[in-house]
């Protein structure tokens, strides 16, 4: 008898969105959370950032901004409420070849010195994207470059004191763009009240930052109790989940097989890959009458091809490989039936994790001051399969208010919300 759907996923261990457990998620993201607190082995890293979110914003404040973190920086002016003035793009120093310290430095300087006679606020802001320390003094020291940049001198030092060296001082406030997602989220507070405030992203990666009072902070006993600060929680490492036989063929493909796990699961730089063991598992299992050489003969899938497939969604000047390979009908539906409960698990997921760093924050139980969600990322406001938004929403509406009578907000899309968030962490 020829296999159903259904049992293909059970099969291959594949959870689907109506399967999962949220309540025992849910727990298990708040108990790895006490441990990397507790600075006990975790699959979150937790990484204090010594960056706090008490106080209003001065409205009409500016401050001057860098945002690094793929293969172009910006430079700018940004004040509250958001506006973003003389802003210039330009390619990341180590990106056209290897770069020395002085001439890597010297780039950021540089734009600094443009903007900075327009600011206001006495820090300069930073949103540096890297694999980064954070300290006290809001500086970053850099463990190891990503993204090919050819600038070795910088690793292992503290980029904000190298940067104001060349500037002949001043003082800056560095922070990631998880990190300055979240504090984006003051600024659209206006006459709104927050309880808590949470940034999160789902782009080609993924990671969520929540602000956590200090006494919870156990691997740091020595802070001041009574306050608070926002927690990096590096997410996207979260390993207490079921994967799939799809799950796993294709991790074991990645350049870094075992990192990130919960990433892989939800994350448009690999919803595509999985897709594709998914599409070829199917074939050799019979699923397709006609396409099955065809898509054993795939190499790679992009996600974007994926994602537009399954919608049916035709992008105009883009040839999708999979309307070739499913040329037939009949595969092509039963193609898009095996691929959406990728995309409705990514969402159930998503949902998942939010809730349990709502819950965490310990806030939101007062329906007049919820806790703000900044959601920022391609995959999350642009995938076509599923409405990805509207599910999240549903989800968190079951899980937090209806279960937990804890109340949240996801706010409007901040534009430029690395920026914002790096101009909000100087003023702050």
């Amino acid at each position: 008898m020829k296999k159903t759907v259904e049992d293909f996923f059970k099969d291959n261990g594949f959870v689907t969105a109506d399967r999962i457990d949220r309540q025992a998620m849910i727990a298990a993201f708040l108990s790895e959370m006490e441990k990397g607190l507790a600075g006990e082995a975790s699959s979150l890293r937790m990484i204090p950032t010594y960056v706090g979110v008490d106080g209003k914003i001065p409205q009409g404040s500016k401050a001057a901004v860098l945002d690094a973190g793929g293969t172009n920086f910006r430079s700018a002016v940004v004040s509250i409420p958001p506006v973003i003035e003389d802003k210039v793009n330009q390619p990341m120093p180590g990106t056209r070849g290897k770069v020395g310290a002085d001439e890597f430095y010297e780039a950021f300087a540089n734009e600094l010195r443009r903007v900075r006679g327009k600011a206001t606020a006495e820090k300069f802001g930073f949103c540096f994207s890297y694999n980064c320390d954070a300290t006290e003094d809001l500086d970053a020291k850099l463990n190891v470059w990503t993204k090919g940049i050819q600038a070795p001198e910088i690793v292992g030092q503290y980029v904000g004191r190298e940067l104001l060296k060349r500037l002949g001082g001043g003082k800056i406030a560095i922070v990631n763009d998880t990190v300055a997602t979240l504090l984006a989220a003051k600024a659209m507070e206006g006459d709104r009240t927050y309880s808590s405030y949470l940034g999160f992203i789902l782009g080609t990666g993924t990671n969520t930052a929540y602000v956590e009072r200090n006494e919870n902070i156990r691997k740091l006993p020595s802070l001041p109790a009574g306050r608070s600060m926002i927690i990096n929680s590096e997410s996207g490492g979260f390993d207490k989940m079921e994967r799939s036989a799809f799950d796993l063929a294709m991790d074991a493909k990645q350049p870094d097989p075992g990192h990130n796990p919960f990433e892989k699961m939800i994350a448009g730089g690999y919803l595509g890959a999985v897709g594709l063991e998914l599409f070829k598992s199917a074939a050799k299992d019979g699923f397709f009458s006609k396409s099955a050489p065809a898509v054993l003969g795939l190499g790679s899938l992009e996600t974007m091809d994926f994602d537009n497939f399954t919608a049916g969604f035709v992008k105009e000047g883009r040839a999708n490989p999979l309307d070739a390979v499913f040329a037939d009908e009949g595969d092509a539906k039963i193609a898009r039936r095996l691929a959406l409960p990728v995309f409705e698990r990514a969402a159930v997921l998503t949902a998942i994790h939010l809730a349990a760093f709502v819950i965490k924050s310990g806030e939101g139980t007062d329906a007049s001051a919820p806790v703000a969600i900044n959601a920022d990322g391609s995959t999350y406001y642009k995938t076509r399969a599923v409405p990805f938004d509207r599910m999240v929403r549903a989800e968190l509406d079951e899980m937090l208010v209806k279960r937990r009578n804890i109340h949240y907000e996801i706010v409007p899309q901040v534009e430029d919300a690395p920026m914002v968030g790096a101009a909000i962490a100087a003023m702050l």
